[in-house]
């Protein structure tokens, strides 16, 4: 019984101050009036029939800091020889649990929900440009106007458009170091995750079917179980195909696939799986400095689309526009940023 008693107190001792601040959350929600419909539906999930969520909480609370005297040596023998003072306070902590313990499921769930709809708020507070999508119902389409990076400052934040219409299309993105395919990946990326969560998206102008995404731009290598970055990069890329394969409809977002092997190993392959992406029915954007890949568009014309991210040289120094453009890559700029950097080339 001790043991047990021990068990329990070391799960649940000492989180007074734990609870303290969840009931100030749900004192501010049961205090606060609000006009949306669907936030009143919340709020009345958490106000009881015969007192409040917070004073329910309260009470656990007083259980948990009356458990806690056994932490003080002289007191916790003094109440357990007088007043069985462990086991009086296991019994009030099973009531408790017995009358309130489904109540309380439902109360944070809907605190949940309230922390999502505020995290939300918050990212419309903090972007007042951003503008809510709007959502097609039929064929897959995903447009935007102006589409922009939210975590990249205004004043640095270049806009650009997002245009698919249909399964099966595909964008082979090339472009030089530093000129913006990886940014634009997650520009398209995160937009399109914030739409679906019913967030405001930074474009002026924003259209989805919502759909699941893949997404392949930072794969890591493991250590510990001996796997490369390749190999991790393959077992991701396996798990695609099985899941396109499933009847699943994916859009698809891929960076600079296929690192860690040589050039015509890495062009070939890349060359393969589009194809079998675009049988497989799927849709999504491939960005490359393999600019021969940007051929695909020859073979299959009404399914890739050519679109790059172009530097110009100007006065010796390095000039981006970050603005996408048709067709494929013309300029690079590894070799000059080597000579920069003092490396013989």
């Amino acid at each position: 019984k001790f043991n047990t008693i021990n068990t329990l107190h070391n799960k649940l001792g000492r989180k007074t101050e734990v609870l303290a601040k969840y009931s100030e959350l749900f004192g501010m929600i049961e205090k606060e009036s609000f006009t949306s419909e669907l936030i009143n539906e919340q709020k009345m999930a958490i106000l009881q029939e015969d007192t409040s969520t917070q004073k329910t909480i309260k009470k656990l609370s007083g259980i948990l800091s009356a458990f806690d005297y056994r932490l003080n040596l002289i007191v916790g023998i003094f109440l357990n020889i007088f007043f069985l003072w462990d086991i009086l306070q296991s019994i009030r902590l099973e009531k408790w649990k017995v009358s309130h313990g489904e109540e309380m499921e439902l109360a944070f769930e809907t605190l949940f929900v309230f922390d999502e709809l505020n995290s939300l708020a918050g990212f419309a507070f903090s972007h007042p440009k951003s503008v809510f999508p709007n959502f097609a119902r039929d064929n897959f389409v995903l447009e935007a106007e102006d589409a922009k990076h939210p975590f990249i400052s205004e004043k640095n934040n270049i806009g650009n458009e997002i245009s698919f219409k249909g399964w099966g299309k595909f964008q082979i993105i090339t472009g030089a170091n530093m000129a913006g395919k990886s940014t634009y990946l997650r520009t398209v990326g995160i937009n399109m995750v914030l739409a679906m969560t019913g967030a405001p998206v930074l474009a002026k102008r924003f259209v989805l079917k919502p759909v699941d995404i893949f997404t392949g731009i930072k794969t890591t290598d493991s250590l510990q179980d001996g796997e490369s970055y390749f190999f991790a990069e393959l077992k991701r890329l396996k798990e695609l195909i099985i899941t396109l394969e499933k009847g699943a409809k994916l859009f698809i977002i891929l960076d600079e696939i296929l690192r860690g092997t040589n050039s015509a190993d890495k062009h070939k392959g890349s060359e393969g799986l589009v194809k079998q992406l675009i049988r497989l029915d799927a849709s999504g954007m491939i960005a490359t400095h393999d600019l021969a890949l940007g051929q695909l568009e020859k073979i299959f014309p009404d399914r890739v689309i050519n679109k790059r991210f172009e530097v110009e040289i100007k006065d010796n120094e390095l000039v981006f526009d970050y603005k996408l453009k048709d067709g494929i890559s013309q300029n690079l700029n590894a070799t000059f940023l080597m000579k920069k950097m003092g490396i013989t080339v």
